[in-house]
């Protein structure tokens, strides 16, 4: 049997500090599952640089020289960590077989790489890592972060419940995904709708080895409404049904004043106008900032900008 060629990808953004301890433990890797017999020699590591400021994107040049296993592509500006995911992904389909996407902080147990390879030559064409706890993460993290899969299953987004971006997939799969043209990406969200045989792995997260985590809860918070309005359109419908509802408590106020300036018991205030007021146009305003969104996201679609645009590699493509 053919044994595959396995692609890693690593996207990064400012990893001077943290790269050199962990593209040791890539290519460790590797090599470990060669030795195995898992997987083809010919399989590599390929370093996705998101624009960043630091020198790593000189990092990554020195390690592809020193060794043929290590290959990296530059993006032409930073464009995020999906945008950047996704880089790497479309510039592998053509020389793996396989891709297992990982972040470069070392935080995701490497090991569980042989639990995916095992799982492809098993028949699976897509391993999900799933973080089987959350103990390196404060309450809040934890506690948001697993109501916000519960949202998204909730808004019928699929997803794998404590699922990031730590995944296989198969090359046959990312030729289909390559038929996906959304600018705006939710990997995690996405991956799923492709379909095919999938399983899970679970492992256990470590503490980031070196540096600071370039996700703060801004950007986090960013990427999980992207996934909710990019792969849902229940909050339309929710908006929808809640205008609805409130179309009814008003009408059934109408008809209440009505009946009472009839009977002659209605008495002028101002604090139960103001609150009406107030309500109705707070209500009004998220309605609209709702819908917005979506509005928005149209306009990036429409435009049909690239997803993300290769400035350099580490190696002279045959295209250029």
């Amino acid at each position: 049997m053919k044994k595959p060629i396995l692609y890693i990808v690593i996207p990064c953004y400012n990893e001077e500090e943290v790269l050199p301890l962990t593209s040791g433990m890539f290519l460790d890797k590797i090599h470990q599952l060669v030795a195995a017999d898992k997987i083809s020699d010919n399989s590599r590591v390929l370093f996705v640089n998101d624009g960043s400021k630091d020198k790593t994107w000189e990092i990554i040049c020195d390690l592809a020289k020193k060794d043929e296993h290590f290959l990296g592509i530059a993006q032409s500006r930073n464009r995020g960590h999906q945008a950047a995911v996704l880089a790497g992904l479309m510039e592998a389909k053509a020389k793996c077989d396989i891709t297992i996407s990982i972040d470069c902080d070392g935080q995701d147990d490497i090991h569980a790489m042989d639990k995916m390879v095992d799982a492809y030559l098993d028949g699976c064409e897509v391993v999900y890592g799933v973080r089987s706890k959350r103990n390196t993460d404060t309450f809040f993290k934890r506690f948001t972060a697993e109501g916000f899969y519960k949202l998204l299953a909730a808004m019928g987004v699929e997803v794998v419940f404590n699922h990031a971006d730590y995944r296989l997939i198969s090359s046959r799969v990312l030729k289909e995904f390559a038929n996906y043209k959304e600018v705006n990406l939710y990997l995690r969200g996405m991956v799923p709708l492709v379909g095919f045989k999938s399983t899970s792995v679970y492992y256990e997260r470590h503490e980031r080895l070196a540096g600071e985590s370039h996700y703060p809860l801004k950007k986090m918070l960013a990427l999980a409404f992207d996934g909710i309005t990019s792969l849902s359109v229940k909050p339309i419908r929710m908006v929808f049904f809640a205008g609805l509802f409130i179309m009814m408590l008003s009408f059934i106020g109408i008809i209440w004043a009505v009946v009472a300036a009839f009977m002659g018991k209605s008495v002028a205030g101002w604090a139960s106008l103001a609150c009406i007021v107030c309500f109705m146009g707070g209500v009004q305003a998220l309605f609209l900032g709702v819908i917005g969104e979506y509005i928005g996201k149209i306009y990036l679609e429409v435009k049909g900008r690239p997803r993300y645009i290769i400035s350099d590699r580490t190696w002279e493509d045959e295209d250029d």
